[in-house]
């Protein structure tokens, strides 16, 4: 059941949280600690290879953190579980097979300040039982596994893009590197049989 979300976290509104970055309660200063050593580590030049070791420092902390990630999971279940406890439903209920539809004849659905009431509870009780781990359920879907695995996917696709189009860059490169060398050095004279005299 969706429930409205009043206040985003700053980070959402810019797009600052990511299910590959880092994620809200992890140490932002450990995580530019990792980078800064597998720079000094792995020693990029350029930009193609910076870009290349900070996403190193994304799936290492990704992978070191995946904790984090249950959390939020578990977080966002726990919110969806007290929601269907607090929030009237505004459908009626589905009647088990071979029963007859009679105990759906009183049903009402409840009035909108009811369900406002329930959603408000719900919050409260959420707010209250997840402490700092509801930012998670304000983040809605980011903090999953499936849209981290969506995330990795997509990356993955760009750098093979930009693998094939660096592989072109070398060959005509190398192409030009070779064509400019054959223009300016001459050919060596092969020579043939020499005639007996």
């Amino acid at each position: 059941m969706a429930v409205r979300v009043k206040k985003l976290h700053p980070a959402l509104k810019h797009g600052g949280y990511s299910a590959t970055g880092l994620l809200p309660g992890e140490d932002p200063t450990a995580f530019e600690k990792l980078h800064q050593e597998l720079i000094l580590e792995l020693l990029p030049e350029g930009p193609l290879e910076d870009d290349t070791v900070a996403s190193i420092a994304r799936l290492l902390w990704r992978k070191q953190n995946l904790e984090t990630v249950r959390i939020a999971e578990s977080a966002r279940k726990r919110h969806s579980a007290i929601c269907l406890e607090k929030i009237p439903p505004t459908t009626p209920p589905r009647p088990p097979p071979f029963t007859s539809f009679e105990s759906l004849r009183n049903w009402e659905p409840p009035s909108p300040a009811e369900v406002e009431a329930g959603e408000e509870a719900a919050e409260a009780q959420a707010r209250k039982e997840l402490g700092d781990n509801y930012q998670f359920v304000e983040m809605g879907d980011v903090a999953t596994r499936s849209q981290m695995l969506e995330d990795f996917e997509v990356e993955d696709r760009l750098d093979a893009i930009i693998d094939r189009l660096l592989k072109r860059l070398w060959q005509l490169k190398a192409s030009k590197s070779l064509s400019s060398t054959a223009s300016s050095t001459p050919l060596p004279r092969l020579s043939g049989p020499q005639k007996a005299a």
